[in-house]
């Protein structure tokens, strides 16, 4: 039958991989990678000799009619990013839209994604939060904070390593240089870590110690 798997793969730990996402990638037709390269380390880990075909933010508009053709015919496919939840700030929205569309089954897989590990350890209010992806780099951004400067729930935000300072410093200008914060790093991977505190005191911490690594950026919402 065909149908698209959407699978997470582990953000660092390669033990994060679910006994149902090795299944899944085990009995596909194909498997569509964001990196061949990188996700051939994981299915080598497991002993997956599934097939891959590259599928990336360069080239998924073109790819899109072909794919959906091919599982419509009955291939059963398999959709993985680098790390995590794929369409999750990763490649993944346009063909789950066009599957839908299509009237292709798609099914889901829980799994690895940063941003719930590291909204739970920041110690911030959970029960009502935003996930903003990655802040506009240049057009749109003041308006994005103007924007998250009135917001009362906790703001997941993800961010690169060399614009971490950039972005504490634009989010204390607009949000308060006291607004607490979590800059939670290289989550499940060995060297882990979580820096809480005001924007400015994270902005002075990491100006003195350069993050490396993937980050993911808590910030507590507007309070009264």
């Amino acid at each position: 039958m065909s149908k698209l798997y959407v699978v997470p793969t582990p953000i660092g730990n390669l033990k994060d991989m679910t006994f149902r996402a090795v299944e899944v990638l085990q009995n596909a037709d194909k498997i569509l990678a964001e990196d061949t390269r990188t996700s051939g380390k994981l299915l080598k880990h497991y002993q997956i000799d599934t097939a891959m075909q590259s599928y990336h933010m360069h080239n998924e508009h073109r790819m899109i009619e072909g794919l959906v053709k091919s599982i419509t015919a009955g291939t059963v496919m398999a959709l993985i990013s680098d790390a995590g939840t794929p369409a999750i700030s990763d490649p993944g929205f346009l063909i789950l839209r066009a599957c839908i569309q299509n009237n292709i089954p798609v099914e889901c897989l829980p799994g690895a994604t940063a941003f719930v590990p590291a909204l739970v350890a920041s110690g911030l209010p959970n029960d009502r939060f935003v996930f903003e992806g990655f802040l506009p780099p240049k057009k749109g951004r003041q308006k994005r904070l103007q924007f998250l400067r009135e917001e009362s729930k906790t703001i997941i935000l993800y961010e690169a390593p060399h614009k971490l300072l950039k972005t504490l410093q634009d989010l204390s200008n607009s949000l308060g240089a006291d607004r607490q914060a979590c800059v939670s790093r290289e989550i499940s991977k060995h060297f882990e870590t979580h820096e809480r505190g005001s924007l400015e005191a994270l902005r002075i911490h990491f100006e003195a110690q350069p993050p490396k690594g993937e980050i993911v950026l808590v910030v507590a919402g507007k309070t009264d």
